[in-house]
């Protein structure tokens, strides 16, 4: 048995009008889940699940790419110092973790 969508619109409390609906968009691009190409006419509220999860995904790449980045520049920061401090002739032991400079003692 397959499960197949009504037509009924909370919206206007009766059935789909279809194009003549303001809300009626085409999406084109790729399903999130299913990664298969997506061309299709439908109602804006129908796409709002798939939307939300194309979203969360772009968040999450976003923010893998910002930690990616980030860590980058720690370890150069880190390098950075350490050359500083080869280069001065200072102690290296003033180096504390994530190289941070700490006061000498």
């Amino acid at each position: 048995m397959k499960i197949e969508n009504g037509t009924f619109c909370p919206l206007i409390k009766k059935d789909c009008v279809g194009l003549k609906c303001t809300w009626m968009i085409q999406l084109r691009g790729t399903h999130p889940q299913t990664g298969q190409p997506v061309d299709e006419w439908d109602c804006a509220v129908k796409w709002l699940p798939m939307l939300l999860i194309e979203n969360a995904k772009e968040v999450r790449q976003g923010a893998a790419a910002t930690e990616s980045f980030r860590n980058e520049m720690v370890k150069a920061h880190e390098q950075n110092m350490m050359a500083i401090i080869a280069s001065t002739g200072e102690e290296q032991t003033r180096i504390g973790h994530a190289g941070y400079d700490y006061p000498a003692r």
